[in-house]
């Protein structure tokens, strides 16, 4: 009997076949699962709309509002200042962005995003534009295009990737042992590598806050060790992306914003 989730995916593709064929596995395969594998569980999610954590509760459970459960072991919040609440607030949005296609909800609130006339303030603007105009639907669709793929996306959003050309290589094992400094550990069961730009975003959001600390390893050294060498580089692809439409405004939100922070690290502490 089939999982009551893969029903809904299947419903949703518009059957057992155009579920497979967008896939890309055969029908008989997609007719043979009693629940979606491991392997497609992001694709499902990507084409369907039905989330991972409905498809597949064993490999991920429910997550937070946005994707902050990828991490364990953070302390609570210190206060800080209204500049890097700011930071932290760009940090968390761009990275949720690019975790994962932006719901009704999200792209509803995404609309109510306000700017000022800095070309970052006017990206804003834009970003909210660009929601105001897409759908859940069609970013399912973009997200799968961009990220995912049959095979692979468009673009690979991995530090290991951008800075050597492959996947799981020393700039994941950088990341690791940056981690496992601040006593921070991936949720077990999260299959995205750890230089995933989300996740990088997201750990960039809570070493502003003060929710990871260790001696020597603060916001500004994990960022010139971990975003600085590649982030830029790869927002200005998503820029320019064949199949990026509402993600080109993601991508010039974040080239902006990791320009400043770079421009910013060079300052004196």
């Amino acid at each position: 009997m089939r999982d009551a989730a893969l029903e809904r995916a299947i419903g949703s593709a518009g059957g057992v076949r155009a579920l497979a064929r967008a896939v890309g596995v055969s029908q008989p395969a997609v007719s043979s699962w009693r629940k979606v594998p491991a392997d497609r569980v992001l694709t499902v999610e990507a084409l369907t709309g039905v989330s991972r954590s409905d498809l597949r509760p064993d490999l991920y459970p429910e997550e937070r509002a946005q994707h902050g459960s990828i991490l364990l072991n953070s302390l609570p919040e210190a206060p800080i200042d209204e500049i890097d609440e700011a930071r932290a607030q760009e940090y968390e949005l761009i990275g949720a962005l690019l975790w994962r296609a932006p719901t009704a909800e999200t792209l509803a609130a995404l609309a109510g995003l306000q700017g000022d006339a800095s070309p970052l303030g006017m990206a804003h603007f834009a970003l909210a534009e660009a929601a105001a105009e897409a759908t859940p639907e069609s970013l399912r669709d973009e997200f799968f295009a961009l990220f995912i793929g049959v095979g692979r996306g468009e673009l690979l959003p991995y530090g290991s990737y951008y800075q050597t050309g492959f996947l799981h290589e020393r700039p994941l094992a950088a990341v690791r042992e940056d981690m496992a400094r601040l006593g921070v550990e991936r949720v077990e069961r999260v299959a995205e590598p750890e230089d995933h730009v989300a996740i990088l975003m997201d750990m960039m959001a809570q070493l502003i806050r003060g929710r990871f600390a260790a001696e020597g390893l603060d916001d500004r050294s994990f960022f010139a060790r971990h975003l600085r060498p590649w982030g830029e580089r790869f927002f200005a692809d998503l820029e320019v992306a064949r199949s990026a439409h509402f993600y080109k405004a993601v991508g010039r939100v974040g080239s902006l914003f990791l320009s400043i922070e770079t421009e910013a690290a060079r300052l004196p502490s």
